[in-house]
C-alpha cells in the first residue's frame, strides 16, 4: 500500500464529508437563522460559512507556489457582514473556496507531501498544511453543526445517527 496515496485520498474523503455535513446542516436554517448571533460576540453561521469560504480560497489558491495568506485576503472582514449579503452570495464563496480546495488536491502527487510551502511566511510541509486545514474546517464545521442545532431545536434533522439508534445502524447488541 502506498501509504502517501492514501493519506492523499483520506484528505479528500474527510473535507468532502465536512462540506457535506455543514452544508446539510446549513440547509435546515432560515435566512433569519442563518444570519442569527447569539450574543454581540458569537459569530453567526453566516460569518463562519464565509471565514471557512475566504481560508480556503487563500490557502489552495496557489497552494504550492504562492504564501498560503493572499495578499487580497481580509481576513478581519470575514467577521463582519456585508449589508445585502445573500444565502446565496455566501454558498458562492463558500463553494469558491471549496472548489479551491478540491482543484488542489487533485493535482497533489504522493510526493509532494513533504515538499514545502508557506502559509504567513512560515515555512510547514504540504501533510502540515493539509491536517493544518482540515483541523480549522473540522473546528468550524462543528461550530455549523452546533449552532444550526441549537436554532432548529426539536425540528433538527439528525445527520448522524439518531440518538438511540447506534446499535441499529452497527448491527451491535450489547451485553
Amino acid at each position: 500500500m502506498d501509504i502517501a496515496a492514501h493519506h492523499l485520498d483520506d484528505i479528500r474523503i474527510q473535507m468532502r464529508k465536512l462540506r457535506t455535513l455543514a452544508e446539510g446542516a446549513i440547509e435546515q436554517v432560515s435566512d433569519k437563522d442563518l444570519f442569527r448571533q447569539l450574543d454581540p460576540e458569537s459569530n453567526s453561521i453566516a460569518i463562519v460559512v464565509r471565514h471557512v469560504g475566504g481560508n480556503l480560497k487563500s490557502r489552495f489558491t496557489d497552494f504550492l507556489t504562492s504564501d498560503g495568506e493572499k495578499p487580497d485576503r481580509h481576513r478581519d472582514g470575514e467577521f463582519e457582514m456585508p449589508e445585502g449579503t445573500t444565502r446565496e452570495s455566501l454558498m458562492s464563496d463558500w463553494a469558491l473556496g471549496f472548489s479551491r480546495l478540491e482543484s488542489a488536491l487533485a493535482a497533489l502527487t504522493p510526493g509532494d507531501l513533504g515538499r514545502d510551502v508557506q502559509i504567513r511566511g512560515e515555512r510547514v510541509t504540504v501533510m502540515q498544511a493539509l491536517h493544518r486545514s482540515l483541523a480549522h474546517t473540522s473546528m468550524h464545521v462543528g461550530q455549523i453543526v452546533m449552532l444550526a442545532k441549537h436554532l432548529r431545536g426539536a425540528n433538527w434533522q439528525t445527520l448522524s445517527i439518531p440518538r438511540g439508534q447506534s446499535e441499529q445502524f452497527t448491527g451491535q447488541r450489547r451485553f
